[in-house]
């Protein structure tokens, strides 16, 4: 769903990388993956790069080779419109609510604090400096369109006289819709079908003219949260958002007879008057940096470095300024904003926790076209009580659902990578319901379908039809897009201008990994 007009993505691909450290069983070289740079890159190419396996750490974008990386990695996304708060959830959402309301710091005992280290992305933060791109700005801009256009009609005549074969050995299959625009996103709800009511005969039925009667505790329930709503501290870029946004929440926090209670229960409860704190939740973008951000960005380091220091032991001279705007801040996803998107528009952004006029913890995040993916999360230690690894995971998710009531197709929250060779990296599987990508076919498995094969084997394919193939796979290699001497052109095309050893090897590997839509859409530096 790029934005009209916007400009292509431009990735520098290294290919597999030589064995790293890895973060999870401390093998020092088992860690395998498979890297490019993105110099730039459209939030729907993303999209579907997440959607193959890859995933970002600053403006590097990695795929771990997974039938030989040490601890196999499966991305993972929740279902957010139908998650369910678990009891150990709940206990986090009430601790919090505690704790603003009341001052209470009381620790839950016996709890583990899930999504607070993200280990994944600091093992990834380090082979992103290995790998950085040395290409200048000037040999990354695309020439004119005339210029691309003279180039790509070289071998026209070879297309078209191939075509013409083509279609006489393939008939009517060379007219099916790619697989990738023609699925619907799973996950989206249907829309209701409208019905009229006709008119009730006189003294039989409702009288639908009128408004249906209501009961007294339902009516003083919907006022309650008509005030807690215009109470609401989610902010979005330092504004307030109005109850007029979160009608959604309304709907979903309306509590009805023997149904358990939502997220938004638990997030949007009107406190007392002497509260004894406040919490506020604000949305800045962060690439490109908006005035809010760059009016935090001090205060947000220092909460960085401080728990990089505490919690995870790095030595002082480690998380410095240039490191966190590399690793954090610094992001290939163009901005994008579309009609029928969410308010904040697509892109990078950092969600911030504010404790009475303070940042107490900071997620990064990027929000696509079917998901908001969490990248990080960093906190002030001081706040460890508060297990603000899950209710930040818990926030996010009802951030999703917020977002997908003005934007119908983002209805996932991606977790990032579920390690099951980690146990301590299972949590991320405490997020019900959730799927895990085949790495083999790309397609989503419940987790329930996906556990009693990982504890046989570390790598697995869970797609258990043995027909199945990567309906995304690269067709014609010809097709894949090419960046050389600031001009676009396919492969087929490059490779006759191409002057020494061949590359398609690597071009090959590239366009397997990142699909044929991608590849086709994607511009590929070549120098």
């Amino acid at each position: 769903m790029a934005a009209a007009g916007s400009s292509p993505s431009i990735v520098e691909y290294f290919g597999g990388e030589d064995g790293y450290r890895c973060g999870y069983c401390k093998n020092e070289s088992g860690n395998l993956s498979h890297g490019m740079w993105a110099h730039s890159m459209t939030v729907q190419d993303y999209q579907d790069l997440i959607d193959r396996g890859w995933r970002r750490s600053g403006k590097y974008v990695y795929k771990p080779i997974m039938n030989q990386t040490c601890c196999p990695q499966y991305t993972i996304r929740c279902q957010a419109l139908h998650f369910q708060t678990s009891k150990s959830h709940k206990k986090v959402l009430k601790k919090m609510l505690k704790f603003i309301s009341k001052g209470d710091v009381s620790k839950v005992a016996g709890e583990e604090e899930p999504m607070d280290s993200h280990i994944d992305d600091v093992v990834a933060c380090d082979f992103a400096y290995k790998s950085e791109s040395h290409v200048s700005q000037s040999e990354l801009t695309p020439l004119s369109v005339d210029q691309t256009e003279r180039v790509e009609t070289e071998d026209k005549d070879i297309r078209e006289t191939k075509e013409e074969v083509n279609m006489q050995k393939v008939g009517s299959s060379s007219l099916q819709t790619p697989a990738d625009e023609a699925t619907a996103v799973p996950g989206e709800p249907s829309q209701p079908a409208r019905s009229g009511h006709a008119p009730p005969k006189p003294g039989k039925g409702a009288d639908l003219s009128k408004p249906p009667c209501r009961k007294a505790k339902d009516i003083r329930k919907e006022r309650k949260l008509q005030k807690l709503l215009q109470n609401q501290m989610c902010t979005l870029e330092g504004s307030q958002l109005q109850a007029g946004d979160q009608v959604f929440l309304l709907q979903n926090s309306k509590s009805r007879a023997n149904q358990p209670k939502t997220i938004e229960d638990f997030v949007f409860v009107s406190l007392p008057d002497d509260a004894r704190h406040k919490l506020e939740v604000k949305v800045v973008r962060s690439s490109p940096p908006s005035s809010q951000f760059k009016a935090t960005f001090q205060e947000s380091y220092q909460v960085y470095k401080r728990y990089q220091m505490v919690i995870h032991k790095d030595p002082p001279d480690k998380p410095t300024i240039h490191q966190f705007t590399r690793f954090l801040c610094d992001s290939p996803l163009e901005a994008e904003n579309a009609p029928n998107g969410p308010e904040c528009g697509y892109g990078s952004f950092h969600q911030q926790y504010w404790l009475d006029g303070k940042i107490i913890a900071v997620g990064v995040i990027d929000i696509l076209p079917y998901c908001v993916s969490s990248v990080y999360l960093y906190y002030d230690p001081d706040y460890s009580f508060l297990s603000l690894g899950v209710y930040s995971a818990l926030r996010e998710i009802a951030f999703t659902r917020q977002l997908h009531e003005k934007a119908p197709e983002l209805c996932f929250y991606y977790m990032g990578f579920y390690i099951h060779s980690c146990p301590k990296m299972r949590y991320k599987g405490q997020y019900r319901p959730s799927d895990l990508l085949c790495p083999e076919t790309y397609v989503w498995t419940p987790i329930e379908q996906c556990l009693p094969l990982l504890e046989h084997s570390k790598y697995c394919r869970f797609n258990q039809d043995v027909k199945a193939v990567d309906e995304g796979r690269i067709k014609e290699l010809g097709r894949v897009r090419i960046l050389h001497k600031r001009i676009m052109m396919p492969y087929s095309v490059y490779k006759k201008r191409r002057k020494g050893p061949s590359d398609e090897a690597s071009v090959q590997q590239y366009a397997s990994l990142v699909g044929q839509a991608c590849s086709e859409r994607m511009l590929l530096f070549r120098s």
